[in-house]
């Protein structure tokens, strides 16, 4: 189990909420992706259901209903139900909110608690959203949810008004550098950097190979380009075809350089161009699951975004 130097203050607000006389039904775990919120969610459900003197399931829990990325479709349902594999959904659907509320119709199993992830809630439909929005002003008794979000703006304003914010703060280099070890991968300085204090964006570091596209990246930034061969060179660098996790991965590897280049900057029109280039690149992240973009220009858009935030440079699009 990956141990998480970052969780300490959330525990201490979880067990406190727990042994207090009114606990809160609506819980957001808000932060960075890949800094452990749905570990956490799932131990401190657990924690939450738990009853003195009643057994507890080593593994699923009858008690704990997690709601993530289903099946894109019928095809993938039937997959899904014949243990095979299938293409996930790029959001939560309405129609599992509803198959989650119709289980609220009954009792919890095992004791008088029950918990609700929904993992990531950044990415629930408009109408799932909705749909959540009615259990979470008027939950069971004895229901409480757990909201696993990256990007709390993105959520409904009445969703989180009626949610408490456990915050989870990004990791040190330090503590990254032993989190890689402890996962038997080397400490790479350059994995550490580009993950931005997040330990899944250096897992994904490792298992995308992405040391040659975040060189790629930074030369970009520091020098821009007028032509189109450092992009080129990008594009060739994350693939033609690159699936959905690696596209995502180059995202969040651009979006931590720019970051970090922004905030180690002393000139204050560069880091204007910083922030603003982070900005896009963040649109255009969220922008890219369900927009029709052409698989092969993607890498040059993102490319060109990160020339605009090199020194004295303009946007460009080639």
């Amino acid at each position: 189990m990956t141990r998480w130097p970052n969780h300490g203050e959330a525990w201490r607000q979880w067990r406190d909420a727990i042994a207090g006389e009114r606990m809160h039904h609506g819980w957001l775990l808000a932060g960075k992706a890949g800094l452990g919120k749905r570990d956490f969610a799932m131990a401190a459900a657990r924690a939450l259901v738990a009853e003195p003197g009643v057994p507890q399931p080593a593994g699923a829990h009858p008690d704990i209903i997690v709601l993530t990325y289903g099946p894109k479709d019928d095809k993938g349902e039937k997959a899904q139900a014949e243990g095979k594999p299938f293409d996930l959904a790029r959001s939560i659907r309405i129609k599992q909110i509803r198959a989650m509320q119709k289980r609220l119709n009954t009792r919890p199993t095992l004791g008088a608690r029950r918990a609700i992830i929904i993992d990531p809630a950044d990415d629930l439909e408009k109408a799932a959203a909705n749909a959540l929005l009615k259990s979470l002003e008027e939950p069971p008794a004895g229901t409480f949810f757990l909201l696993v979000t990256h990007r709390p703006a993105r959520l409904l304003p009445t969703i989180r008004s009626r949610c408490r914010t456990l915050r989870f703060p990004m990791l040190s280099d330090a503590d990254l550098a032993t989190m890689l070890e402890d996962a038997g991968l080397p400490p790479d300085p350059g994995a550490i950097a580009a993950a931005d204090g997040s330990f899944g964006s250096a897992m994904r570091f490792a298992a995308q190979d992405l040391a040659p596209v975040s060189r790629a990246i930074a030369a970009l930034i520091s020098g821009g380009e007028s032509g189109v061969a450092k992009r080129g060179e990008l594009a060739r660098l994350i693939g033609p075809r690159a699936d959905r996790e690696r596209v995502q991965a180059v995202f969040d590897l651009a979006q931590a350089l720019v970051a970090r280049a922004a905030r180690e900057n002393g000139d204050s029109a560069q880091r204007a161009r910083l922030i603003d280039t982070h900005a896009a690149l963040v649109s255009l992240a969220a922008e890219a699951p369900t927009a029709n973009f052409d698989p092969g220009l993607l890498p040059f858009e993102i490319g060109s975004l990160l020339v605009a935030a090199a020194p004295a440079s303009e946007p460009a699009h080639g």
